[in-house]
């Protein structure tokens, strides 16, 4: 059975990343591996927009968010933190255990945060030194206002503005210096389609005078040692060298591609994804604000979305994603990010129908397939 990868993450790895990790490895102190970085880092500045540094991390997502906790905020330190699903959810866990004090702003899943909702928290308690939120929300397939708490995070000079970008950073327009966001992360296995290992995290001027003054403990996750190791084109601890050259060619073939070209791509394949399941009667999970990263579909009355996710898998070979805590059983997810183009969504949609179908759900075969052509049709 031929396998199609098709989940919010780890996501699809083109053949020329592939082969570009497959050659012989490099040391990572060598001179060769020190103008690769030198390469790689300003084109990470490039998919950030952000002249900030981009340190890299050998680590899933997560280290990078727990970093981003550990080495700017003490102990008591008082922060917001935005909770409308699982990724939210982490940032109060890590900043619970790092002793800072979250006071969270919880979200109805499915639903993006009211930035007045921040805007009122702010006004409230100026001593609040951080807003922790994510971009897209993977669990919920929701996309959260990052513009809107950015301009409002700017009028508090002692405020960060924190943001998980895991499964948004080269999905959709997100404008790190311009929106004035401090400290961003996002992952090697989203959408700039490698395998998991790596993290990035850019880190405004900002947010390095307030890590002067952060008292809580880090080793590994020393993103001072970090900066200066990358001054150097080099990284504090040993380097995961294949995923940096697998990162080099991605790079390169989204800049072939243009930035701009890139969102319109992901932007145009989650509006078919979305459109063939509402043709198939189907409601997508997201309210309001739904993510071009992940489209959440609300499984059927009466049927259950683990079962449609383990069918998929099953019996078409095709890997999404199921729903995650409360929404276990409820919703289904397919990725629209990463090394994705126009027949990846004609194959989802089409086994969708076809599991759908074959549980006894009525529809039509075809109806969502060919609405999903007629927008990819459309230049």
């Amino acid at each position: 059975m031929k396998r199609y990868l098709l989940a919010p993450g780890p996501t699809q790895v083109s053949p020329e990343v592939l082969l570009a990790m497959a050659q012989p490895i490099l040391h990572h102190r060598a001179p060769e591996f020190v103008t690769l970085l030198d390469r790689v880092k300003k084109d990470l500045q490039w998919i950030y927009q952000t002249q900030n540094d981009v340190l890299i991390l050998v680590s899933s997502g997560t280290g990078g968010m727990e970093g981003s906790v550990s080495n700017f905020f003490s102990p008591g330190d008082k922060v917001l933190t935005v909770n409308g699903g699982k990724f939210g959810e982490r940032w109060t866990k890590l900043c619970t255990a790092y002793g800072v004090n979250a006071e969270e702003i919880k979200v109805e899943w499915g639903h993006a945060v009211n930035p007045s909702q921040i805007q009122a928290a702010l006004e409230k308690d100026p001593t609040i030194k951080g807003v922790f939120t994510t971009a897209s929300e993977t669990s919920t397939g929701v996309a959260h206002p990052i513009r809107e708490i950015g301009e409002i995070v700017k009028g508090y000079p002692n405020c960060l503005m924190i943001v998980d970008a895991v499964s948004a950073l080269g999905v959709f327009d997100i404008r790190t210096d311009e929106w004035g966001i401090d400290i961003m992360v996002t992952g090697s296995q989203k959408a700039l389609a490698l395998p998991p290992g790596l993290a990035f995290v850019s880190v405004s001027n900002k947010a390095w005078g307030q890590a002067d003054k952060a008292k809580n403990a880090k080793f590994y996750f020393n993103f001072k040692k970090e900066r200066d190791a990358l001054s150097k084109n080099q990284t504090a601890f040993t380097s995961a060298v294949s995923l940096v050259v697998g990162l080099d060619q991605s790079l390169k073939m989204m800049k072939e591609e243009g930035l701009q070209n890139v969102f319109a791509r992901c932007g145009k394949l989650a509006l078919a994804t979305r459109e063939a399941m509402k043709g198939l009667g189907l409601n997508l999970f997201p309210k309001n604000c739904p993510s071009d990263s992940v489209t959440a579909i609300e499984a059927p009355e009466g049927y259950d979305g683990q079962q449609i996710y383990k069918d998929l898998r099953v019996k078409y070979g095709i890997t999404a994603a199921g729903g995650q805590d409360q929404l276990k059983g409820k919703v289904f997810r397919i990725a629209n990010m990463g090394y994705i183009d126009t027949f990846d969504v004609i194959i989802a949609v089409s086994a969708i129908e076809m599991v759908l179908k074959g549980m006894g759900h009525p529809l039509k075969l075809g109806t969502g397939v060919g609405i999903a052509q007629e927008i990819l049709l459309k230049k």
